[in-house]
């Protein structure tokens, strides 16, 4: 599983409030303890409205997670072509456009999001309400790489967000209790139009959400695409961010749930196998009768 929306709230760092909130702390020690159950490649930690357009923790959280981790971070608009060459070598992807939080100069941030993609190949994400894509539309189909958070937020605007994903956005599966959508149903329309567009992520901690992310986000998402649960759960995600793919084979297994490892002590209260299978009886039809009893 790659966890492609992660907020570290780490206290060591810099964080402001914004419209009145200040986050409570979220460290990775955090983050580890509630993801355990899951077996992760890697993820992208997101800069949030409240980090502003620090560095320093996104570097330091980079740095202590490791290889298959990623950054997403918020830039100031006059930010130099060397700053984002070493926020490029520390692991940063990705420029985040906060649409819906924060007054954005438009203008600005699409020169932006041009130079950062023709310097290093970023892409850009983007926090919008789905009652904003209409008008933004035009402006989101210069860029040359976008994803879309939490699923547009709306469903209002869930038109113009799979317009957007049949013409090559990405849209990332979280948050899914901050939405005001069907979720199954928008799951279902946007891997529909792309089956590369979907991106799972946990949005941990769930800062201001209606409920934080749950185990059983991750089986609606199973329900809804099914055999392609590696490409929204990992395969999409790597790819969008420039890792290199995990290895699969036909032999790969097709995933099953749970989708995460059973705890030690579930694991004792397993029975025991002996090894052995029994064939189901077969049942012959005959001609002209019904599946049921008569």
């Amino acid at each position: 599983m790659f966890d492609a929306h992660v907020h570290i709230i780490d206290p060591r760092f810099p964080l402001i409030e914004n419209e009145g909130y200040l986050p409570e702390p979220y460290t990775i020690a955090d983050y580890r303890r509630r993801m355990s159950r899951f077996e992760l490649s890697g993820g992208a930690v997101v800069s949030a409205s409240f980090q502003a357009n620090d560095q320093s923790y996104l570097r330091a959280a980079l740095a202590e997670l490791g290889p298959g981790w990623v950054g997403v971070t918020r830039l100031d608009l006059d930010a130099s072509d060397s700053e984002i060459l070493d926020l490029h070598e520390a692991g940063v992807r990705a420029v985040r456009f906060n649409l819906k939080r924060a007054a954005t100069d438009i203008a600005g941030m699409t020169r932006q999001a041009l130079r950062a993609h023709e310097l290093v190949g970023w892409h850009v994400e983007i926090y919008v309400d789905g009652q904003m894509l209409a008008s933004l539309q035009p402006v989101i189909l210069k860029l040359p790489k976008v994803s879309v958070d939490h699923l547009g937020m709306s469903e209002e605007g869930l038109s113009y967000l799979l317009d957007l994903v049949d013409r090559g956005a990405r849209v990332k599966a979280t948050g899914f209790g901050r939405v005001d959508m069907d979720v199954a149903t928008a799951l279902r329309r946007i891997h529909a139009v792309n089956p590369e567009a979907l991106m799972f992520g946990s949005d941990l901690p769930g800062t201001r959400a209606g409920r934080p992310f749950r185990e059983a986000d991750v089986e609606l998402i199973a329900d809804v695409v099914g055999t392609d649960m590696h490409a929204v759960l990992e395969d999409n995600a790597r790819a969008f961010y420039g890792l290199p793919p995990i290895d699969r084979t036909l032999e790969d297994p097709t995933p099953t749930l749970p989708l995460f490892a059973p705890s030690l002590r579930e694991a004792a209260r397993r029975p025991a196998s002996d090894g052995t299978t029994r064939p189901l009886p077969i049942v012959e039809r005959r001609p002209g009768r019904g599946p049921g009893p008569r």
